[in-house]
């Protein structure tokens, strides 16, 4: 028997924190003894296995954002609150960092050699398999073991799956491995797990590594610490949104459940990537943030000068600060000598105006002007916010023209923070003033801004010009619910309500808009009021249906009328899926859309996922909450940014669920039901293109959908029916239905009538490219070798 060297034990931790996915040859860093590489040349009845036959490793590429998911992705680069729209600049900070080789103490994988085996023939078709298995996809390879399943041995079967490590065919040793655990006779081998799943997470494919290490655990072992170090580096090294959860998921377990003690590599790695993202999306990762710092001081490690500037800058983000915490951290530098940089200064100076500590805020202030580079644009905005907290705008409005006056330009942060300052000091001509300025510069976005004016006329009664703000954010900007419901609040106020029934109807019928509980009960209390009953109880009716909460005081007024009516108030409604509702979950179950069991084993629940935080996404999400909202689990309230509403959200666990569960589900498997051909209705297709579709560069329109052949063409036949015509894709279970040219124009003006409002201008076909910021085009997202790989790996 020969071992199989370990690529562990040459690990170079340089290639592991590249966070640009350019992994290098996951293998090349070891040879394999020359009988290993030739390892047939001995069989006479066998042809020479020569270098030719082995082919480069693959360099896995980067999955596109857009093929990441089962919706529609449009990346939309929205400012944050304060004009960040990056995180700290960790490729700064981190530069610094001393990385060293990793060895990690990995046990050898013995294997028999060929010519140790005593019989020929089992020698021969072992040959055979190992020359054919590597040049074949997945269901021929599935289809070959199969056919010799009656001779294969455990032994046989490890053989095959190291010789396909041995020539770097990887992916063919994984499905090996996934064909032997199938098998009755199959026993679980510690060791060819452990290094399966290093080469798998070493290429990037960590949906193939976290599944090995899975099953790992399942067996009751741990695993090796070079599998929880090469998989929390292959979630980092990959671009999507769920990716970042998972390597610390797998950090934390590697300490709690392996007791390893994580070199300072793989530390710095993961806050790395913490405090590479947005703000607003890191300020939940605190706690793992001060979890890796709590295990570098109990480790004895090295921690660099920027650890602590990134755990000031999570600090600052949170709703709450934590005073005692960051005067902590502070200290801690300061009795190791590290000056405060420009990045903790910035990052102090924004706590302090959520805080409104002035005396700390005009030290900082004091301190950024000693920085080299000057004062940044960002301070102003957080200096005018914590004067206007201790209730001195004059003197917000000083620095904001100071920083007009000095660098002669003013960022849009510092336009919508200075106009919601005036706004809340309720300095109505200044306001308009800086709204002109603003105007003027055209700066974008400027929709917060005209939500301050809007709420600070209606504060004031100023309802005329609560009318004429709200009509001219109307001619520049898409529709807003919180403007909206402003404006109903004053037409209602005024008493104008058959204006107020159309603004609300228009909600209603917009779903860009929508309606929420305030505006609910505002229209409700107005309908009481003007004793207008009839109408009263449609609205009553359809908030218990969609289970938006009523006021306690109009409560009380609803139930005087019942009682006088001998009425009783119906306070729960029969759930039934309406026809919109059935078509909804087609177009999506069709899109990716999962139906799962509960835990009575009668019924299940739809899991309905949205990644991405572009505009198209929010919109589709919106919607969909809206329409199956009196299905939802714990469904609260919406707010017009959408903050509140979940990227996953869930259904109660219903009977009627069932029936999706078996006819798209079976198995576990996504599936494509018999009498699909009765179903594929325009608006199923509509919302089967938002969900599961993509627009490209050139205008053509791509559905993705998982099944097997014959569930294809099931889809085929009936979208012929509809005189369709397109192209058909496939990579493994990943099929890609193409409507090129005129084709998808055919397309668009089947499905127009039912594609949201606000998402047209993104999902038109033909054409100039939409802005949905998609730019593979049919030929490169189904002609290239790379993506459709990833798309049948690690995107499953």
């Amino acid at each position: 028997m020969r071992p199989l060297s370990s690529p562990a034990q040459d690990l170079s931790p340089l290639s592991l924190l590249s966070f640009h996915p350019q992994p290098s040859n996951p293998i090349s860093s070891f040879s394999l003894p020359q009988s290993h590489n030739r390892p047939l040349h001995s069989l006479s009845s066998f042809t020479p296995f020569h270098s030719s036959h082995v082919k480069p490793h693959p360099i896995s590429s980067t999955l596109p954002a857009s093929s990441a998911g089962t919706f529609v992705e449009h990346p939309v680069d929205e400012p944050e609150p304060d004009g960040e729209t990056t995180g700290l600049d960790s490729d700064k900070h981190f530069d610094s960092t001393e990385l060293r080789k990793l060895p990690f103490n990995t046990p050898q994988l013995e294997v028999k050699e060929l010519q140790e085996l005593p019989e020929n023939w089992r020698r021969s078709k072992l040959a055979w398999l190992c020359k054919e298995l590597p040049s074949h996809k997945r269901p021929t390879m599935t289809r070959l073991l199969n056919a010799n399943g009656k001779w294969i041995r455990q032994e046989d079967a490890n053989y095959l799956a190291v010789h396909c490590m041995r020539i770097r065919e990887n992916e063919a040793g994984f499905w090996v491995y996934k064909w032997m655990i199938q098998q009755n006779w199959f026993r679980f081998d510690f060791v060819l797990a452990t290094k399966l799943a290093d080469y798998m997470g070493r290429e990037r494919k960590f949906s193939r590594c976290r599944e090995i290490f899975d099953d790992i655990i399942n067996q009751g072992r741990v695993p090796s610490e070079s599998t929880f170090h090469i998989l929390i580096v292959a979630y980092l090294s990959a671009p999507g949104e769920d990716c970042l959860e998972q390597a610390c998921e797998i950090y934390n377990r590697m300490i709690y459940l392996g007791g390893y003690r994580p070199r300072l590599a793989l530390h710095n790695a993961l806050f790395r990537a913490i405090v590479s993202r947005p703000g607003i999306t890191a300020k939940q990762y605190l706690k793992q943030a001060e979890f890796i710092f709590h295990n570098l001081v109990t480790c004895e490690l090295e921690i660099h000068d920027d650890i602590y500037a990134g755990l000031l800058w999570l600090h600052s983000y949170q709703d709450t600060i934590d005073k005692k915490r960051m005067s902590s951290l502070r200290k801690e530098m300061h009795l190791k000598g590290i000056e405060e940089s420009r990045h903790a200064l910035l990052s102090i100076l924004r706590a302090c105006s959520k805080d409104g500590d002035l005396d700390e805020a005009d030290k900082t202030w004091l301190k950024l002007h000693r920085c080299d580079g000057g004062v940044p644009s960002q301070a102003y905005t957080y200096k005018m916010e914590a004067h206007a907290k201790v209730g001195d705008p004059s003197k917000s409005l000083k620095l904001f023209r100071e920083m007009q006056e000095q660098g002669g330009s003013v960022t849009v942060a510092a336009y919508h923070k200075i106009i919601e300052i005036m706004c809340r000091a309720q300095e109505v001509e200044i306001a308009e003033s800086l709204m002109e300025d603003f105007i003027r510069s055209n700066l974008k976005p400027l929709v917060p801004s005209y939500l301050d004016l809007l709420n600070m006329y209606f504060k004031l009664s100023l309802h005329d010009k609560v009318e004429s703000t709200f009509f001219n954010y109307l001619q520049k900007y898409q529709p807003n619910r919180t403007a909206y419901a402003i404006y109903l609040d004053s037409l209602l106020l005024i008493g104008n309500i058959e204006k107020a029934e159309s603004i609300f109807q228009q909600m209603l019928e917009n779903d860009a808009i929508g309606v929420h509980t305030r505006s609910c009960n505002t229209i409700l209390s107005a309908y009481l009021s003007c004793g207008d009953h009839v109408k009263a109880e449609k609205i009553y009716a359809f908030m218990c249906q969609k289970k938006y909460e009523v006021e306690s005081s109009l409560m009380e007024k609803l139930e005087l009328i019942f009682s006088s009516r001998k009425k009783v108030v119906e306070k729960s409604v029969f759930l039934k899926l309406t026809p919109g509702q059935r078509d909804i979950l087609v177009g999506l179950l069709l899109g990716g859309l999962r139906v799962e069991r509960a835990q009575c084993r009668k019924e299940h629940f739809v899991c309905f996922e949205f990644k991405g935080k572009s505009t198209v996404v929010s919109i589709l999400k919106r919607h969909v909450h809206t329409k199956f909202r009196e299905w939802l689990q714990h469904s609260g309230d919406l707010t017009d940014d959408d903050q509140d509403i979940p990227s996953k959200f869930s259904t109660v666990p219903h009977l009627c669920f069932g029936f999706y569960a078996d006819q798209f589900w079976s198995n576990g498997r996504q599936a494509i039901p018999k009498l699909i051909h009765r179903w594929l209705s325009p608006r199923v297709l509509a919302y089967w293109y938002m969900y599961g579709g993509y627009r490209t560069s050139r205008g053509d329109i791509l559905l993705k959908v998982r099944g097997i052949r014959d569930d294809i063409e099931r889809i085929v036949k009936a979208l012929r029916l509809k005189s369709l015509d397109f192209s058909v894709k496939q990579k493994g279970r990943v099929f890609w239905l193409g409507f090129l040219g005129s084709n998808s124009t055919c397309f668009w003006r089947l499905v127009e009538p039912y594609i949201l409002d606000g998402l047209k201008d993104f999902l038109r076909a033909g054409g100039e490219p939409s802005c949905n910021g998609t730019s593979d085009t049919w030929s490169s997202r189904s002609d290239s070798d790379s993506d459709l790989e990833l798309l049948d790996s690690d995107s499953s």
